[in-house]
């Protein structure tokens, strides 16, 4: 049975990206899949490094025990889906905080001789589901961030057979329409994971 872990990043039940969340969840768990369903904000997730964090950050061992139960879960996923809107052109908050304490060294990557090598070679596939108030071409002027390092460092962690990248832009004017087909493709994309 596939393993998944969606990590969902949205304080409001009632936003767009809850729907996108539901629809991501329901189809993998539809297709027979193990889904650890990660609501960061409905779990509490403290997305503040300490600095005892900080200090032990290197210390490989030591530095999960903050957030064990987290890192536990990322190593038992063969799918990583993120479900997060952007938010002044990055993560929101708690994303970048899971980021920041979870993907740690011995946990998301490892330094040999000073360079970073892919720790989470398990996650076979990577998907990102998120949504943008600008357009895409206010992303691309602003360059993109959350695309970047979706693409490039997660990636590179996790060295996946299959990366999607699947972004709904022009929130602040997108149609019902075009929310209806955007939520029909995330569906169709999971059902091809």
């Amino acid at each position: 049975m596939t393993k998944a872990l969606v990590l969902f990043a949205h304080p409001c039940a009632e936003s767009f990206s809850s729907s996108l969340h539901r629809v991501v969840v329901d189809t993998l768990r539809a297709r027979g899949w193990e889904v650890d369903d990660c609501d960061l904000n409905a779990e509490g997730f403290s997305p503040v490094l300490t600095a005892a964090e900080r200090r032990a950050y290197h210390e490989v061992g030591v530095n999960t025990a903050p957030v064990q139960g987290y890192v536990d879960r990322l190593r038992a996923a063969e799918v990583l889906v993120l479900v997060f809107p952007v938010w002044n052109f990055g993560f929101p908050a708690i994303l970048k905080g899971f980021f920041d304490r979870v993907f740690l060294p011995g946990v998301s990557f490892r330094l040999e001789d000073g360079f970073v090598q892919p720790n989470l070679t398990h996650i076979r596939k990577l998907v990102a589901v998120t949504t943008y108030g600008g357009t895409r071409a206010r992303a691309l002027l602003a360059g993109d961030p959350p695309r970047h390092v979706v693409r490039r460092a997660i990636w590179h962690v996790c060295r996946p057979e299959k990366m999607r990248y699947l972004a709904l832009y022009d929130m602040n004017r997108v149609t019902e329409d075009r929310r209806r087909r955007y939520l029909a493709t995330v569906q169709r994309e999971m059902e091809a994971l």
